[in-house]
């Protein structure tokens, strides 16, 4: 008898753009399959964890929509950061009953970066709600978090999609990239704003790219880059985009996994 094929699920950040990964969990549920790790930053540890801890993509789904925006801005100390993610941290746990990764139902790896050392980080052990607290922390929209004695802040800066964690432990590795790259207008890049969203992306892409050759399969879902990064609201139409995506990609995944 032939060995079963196994495969983990890489979730990139994304801000609100990683909604759309709920999408794809739900379009593989659909034809029966289920990752047995997962791997994240930003965006896409908070995804991964609540999937880890056995949550529906339906019930990550109604996560989303009880966000409130207003709420997950709690303005702290100017020197530290805009903003707190305690907000974030409380709607974790009522979501997921233990404050542990080896609670979790499924394994999980979580990248932070750390402001001390400036090195990234992967956990995958201990309390689970501060590491993807910090893995969300957006530098200079909320403050780090301290862990252990060290600071840190958005995995995404170092490593938005971390594949090898996944490596010894899949057979097949397919990687959700919803901070895809893309051309932009002129007009995008006329103010101050705009030029410095542009340039955070293209940090994020530079650290995306060795990823996506590592990666078995990758689905990006290209329409998401309509989307800023605190669109919370358009969290439907997000999911729908990942949805479909995952479904254009379901034959090519069916072909590794040894599936007819």
């Amino acid at each position: 008898m032939s060995k079963k094929v196994v495969f983990g699920v890489v979730l990139s950040g994304g801000g609100a753009r990683g909604i759309a990964h709920i999408g794809v969990l739900q379009a593989l549920e659909s034809r029966g399959y289920a990752p047995v790790a997962l791997s994240g930053a930003s965006a896409g540890a908070i995804i991964g964890a609540l999937y880890a801890a056995g949550r529906k993509p339906s019930e990550i789904l109604d996560f989303v929509r009880q966000a409130s925006l207003f709420k997950l801005f709690k303005v702290g100390l100017p020197y530290s950061g805009l903003t707190k993610l305690t907000y974030l941290r409380d709607k974790l746990a009522e979501y997921i009953e233990e404050d542990s990764f080896e609670a979790l139902e499924k394994k999980l790896f979580v990248a932070v970066a750390n402001l001390n050392t400036g090195q990234c980080e992967i956990r995958s052990s201990g309390k689970l709600f501060d590491v993807v607290t910090a893995s969300s922390s957006i530098p200079l929209v909320f403050q780090p978090v301290e862990i252990d004695g060290q600071l840190y802040v958005d995995g995404g800066l170092l490593d938005n999609m971390p594949v090898e964690p996944l490596r010894p432990v899949v057979d097949v590795v397919l990687a959700v990239n919803v901070m895809p790259q893309v051309e932009v207008p002129n007009k995008a890049v006329q103010n101050v704003f705009g030029v410095a969203q542009r340039c955070f992306d293209l940090g994020i892409l530079a650290n995306t790219r060795p990823n996506i050759e590592r990666c078995d399969l990758l689905v990006e879902p290209k329409a998401v880059h309509a989307f800023n990064i605190f669109q919370l609201n358009r969290y439907q139409k997000l999911y729908d985009i990942g949805y479909n995506a995952m479904m254009e990609k379901m034959g090519e995944l069916e072909k590794l996994l040894g599936d007819n």
